[in-house]
């Protein structure tokens, strides 16, 4: 007898994306005791427990985070060999993590050319700085991810997609840059630590013997301009993101060193590719092979 079945992840699975066990016997047409008593009986055959109750609700405990991610994975394959089964075309959820200079630039035209190849696929899309988006591909929150250098993705596949000139900006009338020690403003505007064109300009900084008074943490490009455009800070963005900002034209741009502008961002994610996630590995490896 197997300990594990694809009905146990079924509903393992469901009580976990539902929040609780009342909602998803409802997604699951069960009467709830019948779904505490399934999984009561799993825990015993796996000898773990997977959840714990926290005031009204259920968290998952460490063993029940491994399985979540290894439930996923199984029951997408079971999906994708019953489509297979049946000649039917890649289809279901990719969940895909980005950075939001991709989400605004990069991702529109490449998911319009995604839906019309696979248009039986719906793309739930994640924002997030590359340390963030890292967490959520170990916590099996999302399939694959964009993230840019500098990354650390031990035992995951990446692949390189984009390449992205990064530059300096600050308030208009600013004096020609030529190295940190040239700045006239000792704040720095950038999203919150995570983010790897932070760590870039930090290191940088700091190579140079320049230590921001300030580090203003903000949640979106758009405010790290406006606050840029203000006087009130500089930052660092990619060239393509500056000229499609509201208010691009009231900053004034810098050129940085080579090995700080030139930034590459990759594709992420570990173990093998589901269909619905190869599609976008080929399509982004087309598209970089007629950049090329």
């Amino acid at each position: 007898m197997r300990t594990i079945t694809l009905e146990d992840l079924h509903i393992f699975q469901t009580v976990v994306r539902e929040g609780g066990i009342h909602k998803a016997a409802d997604v699951l047409n069960r009467v709830p005791s019948n779904i505490t008593t399934r999984i009561k009986r799993f825990e015993e055959r796996l000898g773990c427990l997977l959840f714990r109750r926290q005031g009204r609700g259920l968290v998952l405990t460490e063993a029940g985070k491994r399985l979540l991610g290894h439930a996923d994975k199984m029951l997408r394959l079971a999906d994708e060999v019953a489509r297979d089964m049946t000649q039917a075309g890649v289809a279901g959820v990719l969940q895909l993590g980005s950075l939001e200079s991709a989400a605004a630039v990069r991702l529109p035209d490449l998911l319009s050319s995604y839906h019309v190849r696979y248009p039986e696929v719906s793309v739930h899309l994640k924002t997030g700085s590359t340390g963030a988006l890292l967490s959520m591909l170990k916590d099996h929150e999302i399939e694959a991810a964009l993230v840019s250098e500098p990354f650390n993705a031990d035992q995951m596949n990446a692949l390189p997609v984009f390449q992205e000139e990064l530059v300096l900006i600050t308030a208009l009338g600013h004096p020609n840059i030529r190295s940190p020690k040239d700045l006239q403003v000792d704040a720095v505007a950038a999203f919150p630590h995570g983010c790897s064109y932070r760590r870039c300009l930090l290191e940088w900084l700091g190579a140079a013997g320049v230590s921001p008074k300030r580090i203003m943490d903000l949640g979106s490009y758009h405010a790290i301009v406006a606050s840029v455009a203000a006087g009130a800070a500089f930052g660092i963005l990619p060239i393509s993101v500056l000229n499609n900002a509201v208010q691009g034209s009231n900053v004034q741009q810098h050129t940085l060193p080579q090995a700080l502008s030139v930034n590459v961002t990759h594709l992420v994610w570990q173990g093998p590719s589901s269909l619905a996630l190869q599609g976008l590995i080929d399509l982004l490896s087309e598209a970089r092979a007629e950049g090329e």
